[in-house]
């Protein structure tokens, strides 16, 4: 099974680059995971938050392979225990499809890419830095499996 986080936002400082490699490189290859970076645009004062989340989307809409599962990365979206993330990506290695986590630039995500989600998805209530996003969801990706394949790094 793929998984694949698809993030706004390049050059992230050393930390977070190597926080994401730490808990990707640790993910079996049965669950491999990758991230696709995307280039925000500019911001400059004659375009709208609205306008540059729109062009952000194209590309985002863009990179999502044919049938893949989408999650979009939203403080508003369901907000699911490491438990339940672990019990649906059972469910989805059993289905196949490739899984792809949505983490949008500074203005958030485009209705579009909320629209194109099978599900919003929360790590917080509150508002996080979006490559810290990378590194959190990375980590809990690895507890799921960790899970489901009875490792001891996840406690009760």
């Amino acid at each position: 099974m793929k998984l694949n986080i698809i993030a706004v936002g390049h050059k992230m400082p050393d930390w977070i680059a190597e926080g994401y490699n730490e808990f990707a490189k640790r993910m079996p290859r049965d669950f491999a995971l990758t991230l696709t970076e995307l280039k925000p645009d500019k911001r400059i004062s004659a375009r709208t938050p609205q306008q540059v989340m729109a062009e952000e989307a194209e590309r985002i809409l863009a990179a999502i392979p044919n049938d893949a599962r989408v999650l979009a990365m939203d403080e508003r979206g369901a907000n699911w225990t490491t438990m339940k993330l672990a019990e649906n990506m059972k469910q989805w290695q059993i289905d196949g499809r490739e899984t792809v986590f949505i983490i949008g630039g500074t203005d958030g995500l485009d209705p579009k890419i909320k629209q194109r989600a099978d599900q919003l998805l929360q790590l917080s209530a509150m508002t996080l830095p979006h490559g810290m996003v990378r590194v959190m969801l990375a980590e809990q990706l690895y507890r799921a499996v960790s899970i489901l394949n009875n490792h001891p790094y996840h406690r009760e």
